[in-house]
């Protein structure tokens, strides 16, 4: 019997290689679409109509999170700013466990492993802690290494790109501190 995998989507090209990896172990992904961070909410909706239209070229099983749930996430990093990505990362490592556990998943992980940007340590600790806390075992497993292979992937197919991690401070450090920057002939 193939062993079940729930994994965290945050986005369409970041789903590429990890779901790629998972399978050449002999292992049976289904995705999770679960991201209250990603704002604005036009933006929520690109990123969910892509990985839809993606998640059927990979003839991969998804579960979607049913509702938008973008006031949590506010009030849970309002105030907290300096550690929202700890945060962002407990709140939806535990939606993920808790739908594997619900769904007799033998493991879960994330496409969050996938991407160069986030903080590595923090989410595979967070995601650690998280499996103890929800009982069911966290997989882990390092896709950095298909990085540049998912981008060229991403391009070829023309999944929309977003070009910041998804919540708004993230978006503002992408935009508005750059070119703040470079106004300031910094960069």
């Amino acid at each position: 019997m193939t062993d079940k995998v729930l994994i965290h989507i945050c986005c369409a090209p970041c789903a590429l290689h990890p779901v790629e990896s998972l399978r050449a172990e002999k292992l049976a992904p289904t995705g999770f679409f679960c991201n209250p961070n990603i704002h604005p909410y036009q933006e929520y909706l690109k990123r969910k109509d892509a990985l839809q239209e993606t998640a059927i070229g990979l003839t991969l099983r998804m579960i979607w999170e049913e509702e938008y749930r973008a006031k949590d996430w506010f009030r849970l990093v309002s105030f907290r700013e300096e550690k929202r990505c700890e945060l962002c990362y407990y709140l939806r490592f535990s939606e993920t466990a808790r739908y594997a556990r619900k769904g007799k998943f033998d493991y879960f992980t994330s496409t969050i492993f996938y991407s160069k940007f986030q903080k590595h340590d923090l989410a595979r600790e967070i995601a650690e802690a998280v499996a103890k806390e929800h009982q069911v075992p966290f997989l882990y497993r390092d896709f950095r290494e298909g990085w540049k292979k998912g981008i060229e992937q991403s391009l070829a197919l023309g999944i929309y790109r977003q070009k910041y991690c998804g919540c708004v401070y993230s978006e503002y450090e992408r935009f508005y501190k750059t070119r703040a920057a470079s106004e300031q002939g910094v960069v």
